[in-house]
């Protein structure tokens, strides 16, 4: 929480140094920079939120949490950012009408430099944090503020050649590319955060490790089938059938069942297990067998 907080004051003193920047230069691609940052505050305001509901314990009316709260946060991030990318384009379009000019350049870029260092410290803390705690919110917003970093140091770098050149129309140029480079990762954000809200599996590596680490402490069981898994937030529900054999007791295969789960939950940090025991006459010989 103490963490989304800080994105917000951040991305406020970032939004600052930022739109100084812009209206000291008049600066199309300056603007669309300002533009960005303005998505950053929204977001991070968002993730407060949803931060604050994915930390509520289970309850009667939610029984397996409040954590995808947080693909919320990723999925309003998402569109924001396109939102902004056409909000770009159409002030480029007016700037164009009126005709490009360019103020004071190296004192705005020297304002809005001092803005980038500051985004690139806190994007970098920020995924840190984030993968520490597999908050996809965190995430999600260090990713939109390294994709900042990226689209402010291409834009201090075309203004200098803008400078150079003395070719004026390059701004607006930068301020197009900037939108659309936004504008594909606004986009590859809001598919991988929908992933997540229609209970998307995990990647295959992280298949991998479960089937392992089942298969390898389920000594006194025939076979493991029918693996499913989901992702919640910071959480991953696994559930799966476990065949043992029939004249096995119900202590005996309950015992087996903690093994693999406190084996399973030392190797993967917020996982939930389910295991459904069931008699050998309904083994498949398909899944995880176990030797």
């Amino acid at each position: 929480m103490r963490l989304a907080v800080g994105s917000v004051v951040v991305g406020l003193i970032v939004l600052a140094l930022k739109g100084a920047a812009w209206w000291i230069t008049g600066s199309a691609a300056l603007y669309s920079d300002a533009l960005e940052t303005v998505v950053n505050v929204v977001t991070a305001i968002v993730a407060v939120w949803s931060l604050r509901v994915a930390s509520r314990p289970a309850d009667h009316d939610h029984p397996y949490g409040h954590d995808k709260a947080e693909f919320f946060s990723a999925v309003v991030e998402a569109v924001l950012i396109v939102v902004a990318a056409f909000s770009i384009l159409h002030h480029v379009w007016l700037n164009l009408k009126v005709g490009d000019s360019l103020h004071t350049p190296f004192v705005g870029m020297a304002v809005n430099l001092v803005a980038t260092v500051l985004n690139a410290a806190w994007a970098w803390f920020l995924m840190q944090q984030g993968r520490r705690a597999r908050s996809p919110a965190l995430i999600a917003d260090a990713k939109h503020l390294g994709t900042d970093v990226i689209t402010s140091t291409g834009i201090l770098i075309g203004l200098l050649l803008v400078v150079a050149t003395g070719i004026l129309w390059l701004d607006s140029a930068l301020a197009v590319a900037t939108a659309l480079y936004i504008l594909w990762a606004g986009i590859q954000m809001l598919r991988q955060s929908l992933s997540g809200l229609m209970d998307a599996a995990p990647d295959d590596e992280t298949l991998l490790r479960i089937r392992r680490t089942v298969g390898a402490h389920a000594e006194g069981a025939l076979e493991a089938h029918d693996l499913r898994t989901r992702q919640a937030g910071r959480l991953t529900f696994l559930q799966f059938h476990l065949v043992v054999p029939g004249s096995m007791t119900v202590e005996e295969a309950h015992e087996i069942c903690d093994r693999i789960e406190a084996a399973l939950k030392a190797e993967m940090e917020g996982l939930v297990v389910t295991i459904h025991v069931e008699p050998e006459q309904k083994a498949k010989h398909t899944g995880v067998i176990v030797l």
